[in-house]
């Protein structure tokens, strides 16, 4: 079964649009954890655009699963993530406009900078990972870098409007799991994902995590995060391959 990840900024995309002290994001990592997330996820943005640095120590004190800490490849973002040591580092792109993330970042193009960063992340003892499209030549140079995993961008799949398409991304995706695999890489998933379109993609072979937040955020308004992380670990536990 695929492991949950669960990202918490949406948290602090609330607390921050008041500049105020709630909700806190390092208590939604505690509730996401009594809800049955294998991993907590939080990214650390040079616009400090939601969580904050007060925030990051914090979550490494509470979080007594996996840390996966989302990051720009950027000197500064780099420094902290040295310091903090969390369990993950997912080297994503990033920039000031856009609302989320979009699109994966390209390791062929930028592999002189992200392989320092894979570097310096490694020697403090820190696994690595890439968000990147579902391409042969990323995932096969994300290997070549020195990264452990890999994060496919499933945005494609989550944001596709017929039939056929969802089916193209789907095969695109399985595709890309194999190709991780075949390089030894581990392999997640992430982007766009909801409780309506999980069930397909953790049919999937071959994922063994997919980090989701908005959707779970979301579902917390109404029912609170703990059981909101529980229904979408369900929805991992009935649709994954068993193993």
């Amino acid at each position: 079964m695929p492991r949950l990840g669960v990202n918490i900024d949406h948290v602090a995309t609330v607390r921050q649009a008041r500049r105020t002290d709630e909700p806190d994001p390092a208590w939604a990592a505690v509730e996401a954890q009594l809800g049955g997330a294998h991993c907590i996820t939080f990214h650390l943005r040079e616009d400090r655009r939601h969580i904050i640095d007060r925030d990051v120590p914090l979550l490494k004190e509470v979080v007594a699963c996996k840390l996966n800490m989302e990051m720009a490849i950027a000197a500064e973002i780099v420094d902290i993530a040295a310091r903090l040591r969390p369990t993950q580092c997912t080297l994503v792109p990033e920039k000031r406009e856009e609302v989320t993330t979009e699109g994966g970042l390209d390791v062929v193009r930028l592999g002189g900078r992200v392989g320092e960063a894979v570097k310096r992340l490694k020697s403090e003892g820190i696994v690595t990972s890439a968000f990147i499209e579902p391409e042969p030549s990323q995932i096969e140079k994300s290997k070549e870098l020195g990264f452990d995993a890999v994060e496919l961008w499933t945005g494609a799949y989550a944001h596709a409007r017929t039939g056929p398409e969802r089916e193209k991304s789907l095969k695109t995706l399985a595709a890309a799991v194999q190709c991780g695999k075949r390089c030894g890489l581990e392999v997640h998933g992430g982007h766009g994902l909801t409780y309506r379109n999980v069930p397909r993609i953790a049919a999937v072979p071959g994922f063994s995590e997919f980090n989701i937040g908005h959707s779970i955020i979301a579902r917390a308004v109404f029912i609170g995060l703990r059981k909101a992380v529980r229904e979408m670990r369900r929805l991992l536990e009935r649709y994954g391959p068993k193993e």
